[in-house]
């Protein structure tokens, strides 16, 4: 059975996956959750995000300043849905969830930090804060705290 809870700072014995939507990151949370199966371990569900920043008549400002959408909030909902749909609710696999304000590649090496696995999909969304980039993966392969995975997509992706 699937549980998703938030639990951050835990001890227990874990895999953590980047996850902002793109088909890379579903990808990379299904191997993931197979590897975590097999290995005995936990699943620990990464999102970032951040205000974006605009140009505007006064020079750079966070749009938060001129916009109320609740970036975090649309960062977990994307996270509990890629969640829903791509794991098996049959499976024993612990599944924690942590949305973190920050970039993506920070966001994840801090998060990796004492894992026994990091896992990227080796390219995400652009634009949407905390989307996975290719230099994202790139950063995480530099600087990552433990092994490391990247789940590349089809052929042509």
């Amino acid at each position: 059975m699937v549980r998703a809870m938030s639990r951050p700072g835990s001890t227990e014995r874990r895999i953590v996956v980047g996850v902002d939507g793109s088909d890379q990151s579903r990808a990379a949370l299904r191997w993931a959750m197979r590897q975590a199966a097999l290995t005995g371990t936990a699943v620990q569900a990464v999102i970032a995000w951040h205000y974006p920043v605009m140009a505007g008549g006064y020079g750079w400002a966070p749009v938060s300043a001129m916009d109320a959408t609740d970036f975090g909030e649309v960062a977990a909902k994307t996270l509990a849905e890629v969640i829903a749909d791509e794991a098996d609710p049959a499976s024993s696999v612990r599944v924690s969830t942590s949305v973190m304000e920050g970039n993506a590649a920070q966001v994840l090496l801090k998060a990796a930090k004492g894992a026994e696995l990091l896992v990227v999909g080796s390219r995400g969304h652009g634009g949407f804060a905390g989307a996975l980039l290719g230099s994202v993966s790139q950063h995480c392969v530099h600087l990552s705290p433990c092994p490391i995975v990247i789940v590349r997509g089809k052929a042509g992706n």
